[in-house]
Protein backbone atom coordinates (compact mmCIF):
# COMPACT_ATOMS: atom_id res chain seq x y z
CA UNK A 1 0.00 0.00 0.00
CA UNK A 2 2.69 2.29 0.89
CA UNK A 3 4.88 1.84 -1.88
CA UNK A 4 1.77 2.12 -4.45
CA UNK A 5 1.18 5.67 -2.54
CA UNK A 6 4.59 6.42 -3.33
CA UNK A 7 4.49 5.68 -7.21
CA UNK A 8 1.22 7.47 -7.18
CA UNK A 9 2.86 10.90 -5.39
CA UNK A 10 5.64 10.81 -7.57
CA UNK A 11 4.07 10.09 -10.78
CA UNK A 12 1.45 12.96 -9.71
CA UNK A 13 4.56 15.37 -8.26
CA UNK A 14 6.56 14.68 -12.15
CA UNK A 15 3.15 15.78 -14.13
CA UNK A 16 2.52 18.49 -11.73
CA UNK A 17 6.11 19.55 -13.13
CA UNK A 18 5.87 18.97 -16.57
CA UNK A 19 2.30 20.88 -16.88
CA UNK A 20 4.08 23.73 -14.86
CA UNK A 21 7.08 23.86 -17.50
CA UNK A 22 4.21 23.19 -20.59
CA UNK A 23 2.15 26.32 -19.18
CA UNK A 24 5.05 28.86 -18.75
CA UNK A 25 6.90 27.77 -22.14
CA UNK A 26 7.52 30.70 -24.63
CA UNK A 27 8.94 30.82 -27.99
CA UNK A 28 12.17 32.55 -28.44
CA UNK A 29 12.12 35.07 -31.71
CA UNK A 30 15.26 36.12 -31.32
CA UNK A 31 19.16 33.83 -30.93
CA UNK A 32 21.03 34.38 -27.83
CA UNK A 33 24.72 35.90 -28.31
CA UNK A 34 26.27 32.80 -27.86
CA UNK A 35 24.12 31.02 -30.50
CA UNK A 36 24.07 34.12 -32.87
CA UNK A 37 28.22 34.21 -32.37
CA UNK A 38 27.86 30.82 -33.76
CA UNK A 39 25.87 31.08 -36.94
CA UNK A 40 27.46 34.26 -38.15
CA UNK A 41 30.81 33.67 -37.12
CA UNK A 42 31.29 29.49 -36.99
CA UNK A 43 32.00 28.79 -40.29
CA UNK A 44 34.64 31.59 -40.76
CA UNK A 45 36.10 30.85 -37.91
CA UNK A 46 36.21 26.91 -38.35
CA UNK A 47 35.90 26.43 -42.00
CA UNK A 48 33.44 24.01 -41.80
CA UNK A 49 29.96 25.01 -43.77
CA UNK A 50 28.41 21.88 -41.39
CA UNK A 51 27.83 24.50 -38.24
CA UNK A 52 26.49 21.15 -36.52
CA UNK A 53 29.91 19.95 -36.96
CA UNK A 54 31.58 23.00 -36.26
CA UNK A 55 29.76 23.58 -32.57
CA UNK A 56 29.97 19.26 -32.11
CA UNK A 57 33.43 18.80 -32.40
CA UNK A 58 34.99 21.95 -31.41
CA UNK A 59 32.77 24.55 -29.40
CA UNK A 60 31.42 21.87 -27.12
CA UNK A 61 34.64 19.69 -27.57
CA UNK A 62 34.83 18.51 -23.89
CA UNK A 63 30.96 17.47 -24.28
CA UNK A 64 31.61 15.13 -27.27
CA UNK A 65 34.49 13.58 -25.08
CA UNK A 66 32.01 13.48 -22.46
CA UNK A 67 29.57 11.33 -25.09
CA UNK A 68 33.07 9.26 -25.94
CA UNK A 69 33.53 7.97 -22.64
CA UNK A 70 29.76 6.96 -22.06
CA UNK A 71 29.74 5.00 -24.57
CA UNK A 72 33.24 3.42 -23.63
CA UNK A 73 32.05 2.65 -20.53
CA UNK A 74 28.99 1.37 -22.01
CA UNK A 75 30.48 -1.18 -24.37
CA UNK A 76 33.21 -2.11 -21.48
CA UNK A 77 30.60 -2.69 -18.77
CA UNK A 78 28.46 -5.06 -21.59
CA UNK A 79 31.38 -6.90 -22.36
CA UNK A 80 32.00 -7.49 -18.90
CA UNK A 81 28.17 -8.91 -17.94
CA UNK A 82 28.56 -10.83 -20.73
CA UNK A 83 32.03 -12.49 -19.83
CA UNK A 84 30.54 -13.60 -16.56
CA UNK A 85 26.95 -15.21 -17.99
CA UNK A 86 27.96 -18.85 -17.84
CA UNK A 87 25.50 -19.55 -20.70
CA UNK A 88 26.55 -21.74 -23.50
CA UNK A 89 26.85 -20.07 -26.42
CA UNK A 90 25.44 -21.86 -29.82
CA UNK A 91 27.96 -22.68 -31.96
CA UNK A 92 27.78 -21.81 -35.64
CA UNK A 93 26.96 -25.33 -36.83
CA UNK A 94 24.21 -25.43 -34.68
CA UNK A 95 22.61 -22.53 -36.11
CA UNK A 96 20.32 -22.44 -39.42
CA UNK A 97 22.35 -21.05 -42.41
CA UNK A 98 20.96 -17.95 -43.92
CA UNK A 99 19.30 -18.54 -47.62
CA UNK A 100 21.50 -18.33 -50.90
CA UNK A 101 19.67 -15.05 -51.51
CA UNK A 102 20.37 -13.57 -48.55
CA UNK A 103 23.92 -14.61 -48.20
CA UNK A 104 24.54 -13.12 -52.16
CA UNK A 105 22.57 -9.62 -50.96
CA UNK A 106 24.57 -9.28 -47.74
CA UNK A 107 28.37 -10.13 -49.74
CA UNK A 108 27.46 -7.14 -52.20
CA UNK A 109 25.77 -4.85 -49.45
CA UNK A 110 28.72 -5.13 -46.98
CA UNK A 111 31.13 -3.16 -48.67
CA UNK A 112 28.81 -0.66 -49.75
CA UNK A 113 27.67 -0.17 -46.56
CA UNK A 114 31.01 0.24 -44.74
CA UNK A 115 32.09 2.64 -47.15
CA UNK A 116 28.93 4.41 -46.99
CA UNK A 117 30.08 4.67 -42.72
CA UNK A 118 33.81 5.82 -44.14
CA UNK A 119 32.05 8.74 -46.56
CA UNK A 120 29.44 9.84 -43.70
CA UNK A 121 32.14 10.73 -41.24
CA UNK A 122 35.00 11.57 -43.38
CA UNK A 123 32.70 14.30 -44.72
CA UNK A 124 30.83 15.00 -41.76
CA UNK A 125 32.09 18.99 -42.15
CA UNK A 126 30.67 19.69 -45.45
CA UNK A 127 27.39 17.85 -45.20
CA UNK A 128 25.00 16.46 -42.73
CA UNK A 129 26.73 13.20 -40.78
CA UNK A 130 29.89 12.92 -38.78
CA UNK A 131 31.90 10.08 -36.36
CA UNK A 132 29.04 8.74 -34.52
CA UNK A 133 26.34 8.20 -37.43
CA UNK A 134 29.29 6.89 -39.88
CA UNK A 135 30.20 4.55 -36.56
CA UNK A 136 27.00 3.42 -36.11
CA UNK A 137 26.48 2.43 -39.77
CA UNK A 138 29.70 0.35 -40.03
CA UNK A 139 28.59 -1.58 -36.72
CA UNK A 140 25.24 -1.96 -38.35
CA UNK A 141 27.09 -3.72 -41.58
CA UNK A 142 28.78 -5.51 -38.76
CA UNK A 143 25.57 -6.85 -37.30
CA UNK A 144 24.15 -7.75 -41.22
CA UNK A 145 27.94 -9.85 -40.90
CA UNK A 146 26.85 -12.10 -38.54
CA UNK A 147 23.11 -12.42 -38.97
CA UNK A 148 23.96 -13.75 -42.99
CA UNK A 149 26.74 -15.63 -41.88
CA UNK A 150 26.71 -17.42 -38.83
CA UNK A 151 30.01 -18.51 -38.66
CA UNK A 152 31.80 -15.68 -39.39
CA UNK A 153 33.86 -13.93 -36.74
CA UNK A 154 34.52 -10.39 -35.95
CA UNK A 155 38.34 -10.24 -34.71
CA UNK A 156 38.42 -8.82 -31.33
CA UNK A 157 41.98 -8.32 -31.02
CA UNK A 158 41.80 -6.20 -34.27
CA UNK A 159 38.32 -4.25 -32.76
CA UNK A 160 40.22 -3.65 -29.52
CA UNK A 161 43.17 -2.37 -31.20
CA UNK A 162 41.37 -0.28 -33.46
CA UNK A 163 39.03 1.23 -30.92
CA UNK A 164 42.09 1.64 -28.58
CA UNK A 165 44.38 3.68 -31.14
CA UNK A 166 41.64 5.75 -32.50
CA UNK A 167 40.99 6.94 -28.71
CA UNK A 168 44.24 7.60 -28.25
CA UNK A 169 44.63 10.01 -31.13
CA UNK A 170 41.22 11.50 -30.34
CA UNK A 171 42.65 12.68 -27.28
CA UNK A 172 46.06 13.60 -28.37
CA UNK A 173 44.44 16.14 -30.76
CA UNK A 174 42.49 17.56 -28.34
CA UNK A 175 45.61 18.00 -26.11
CA UNK A 176 47.49 19.98 -29.06
CA UNK A 177 44.34 21.99 -29.86
CA UNK A 178 44.97 23.22 -25.97
CA UNK A 179 48.82 23.90 -26.43
CA UNK A 180 48.73 25.20 -29.98
CA UNK A 181 45.50 26.72 -30.70
CA UNK A 182 42.35 28.21 -28.42
CA UNK A 183 41.39 24.56 -26.56
CA UNK A 184 41.01 21.27 -26.50
CA UNK A 185 40.17 20.12 -29.64
CA UNK A 186 40.75 23.13 -31.38
CA UNK A 187 40.61 22.47 -35.11
CA UNK A 188 42.90 25.15 -35.83
CA UNK A 189 45.87 22.96 -35.13
CA UNK A 190 45.84 22.66 -38.69
CA UNK A 191 45.73 24.90 -41.65
CA UNK A 192 41.68 25.64 -42.59
CA UNK A 193 42.07 25.12 -45.90
CA UNK A 194 39.78 25.76 -49.00
CA UNK A 195 36.48 26.29 -48.02
CA UNK A 196 33.63 23.61 -48.82
CA UNK A 197 36.39 21.43 -50.15
CA UNK A 198 37.19 17.95 -48.60
CA UNK A 199 40.81 18.92 -46.87
CA UNK A 200 39.45 21.78 -45.08
CA UNK A 201 37.80 22.66 -41.49
CA UNK A 202 41.35 21.92 -40.07
CA UNK A 203 41.61 19.01 -37.82
CA UNK A 204 37.74 18.05 -38.12
CA UNK A 205 38.01 15.16 -40.64
CA UNK A 206 40.89 13.56 -38.51
CA UNK A 207 38.90 14.09 -35.47
CA UNK A 208 35.27 12.58 -37.19
CA UNK A 209 37.71 9.88 -38.72
CA UNK A 210 38.86 8.69 -35.55
CA UNK A 211 35.82 8.89 -33.29
CA UNK A 212 33.90 6.94 -36.27
CA UNK A 213 36.18 4.37 -36.10
CA UNK A 214 36.21 4.38 -32.24
CA UNK A 215 32.20 4.25 -31.95
CA UNK A 216 32.06 1.85 -35.33
CA UNK A 217 34.48 -0.33 -33.22
CA UNK A 218 33.07 -0.59 -29.98
CA UNK A 219 29.64 -1.08 -31.27
CA UNK A 220 30.80 -3.79 -33.06
CA UNK A 221 32.68 -5.43 -30.34
CA UNK A 222 29.51 -5.26 -28.40
CA UNK A 223 27.53 -7.23 -31.48
CA UNK A 224 30.09 -9.85 -31.47
CA UNK A 225 29.81 -10.30 -27.50
CA UNK A 226 26.43 -10.84 -27.75
CA UNK A 227 26.55 -13.28 -30.75
CA UNK A 228 29.59 -15.09 -29.21
CA UNK A 229 27.09 -15.64 -25.92
CA UNK A 230 24.40 -17.09 -27.74
CA UNK A 231 22.20 -13.74 -27.15
CA UNK A 232 19.67 -12.37 -29.08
Amino acid sequence: MIRRLLIFVTLLLTAAIFARLALNYTEHTQLSKLATHYAGQGPAELGAPNLVTAVVVTYRGLDTLGEVTVLFISAAGVGLMLRRRQQVAVEAEDKKPASEIVVTAAQLLLPMVFLFGVYVFVNGHLSPGGGFQGGAIIAAGSLLLLLTLPGAELRQRLIAVTESLSGFGYVVIGVLGVILAGGFLDNRIMSLGTYGTLFSAGAIPIIYTLVGLKVGAELSAVLGRFRDTGEQ
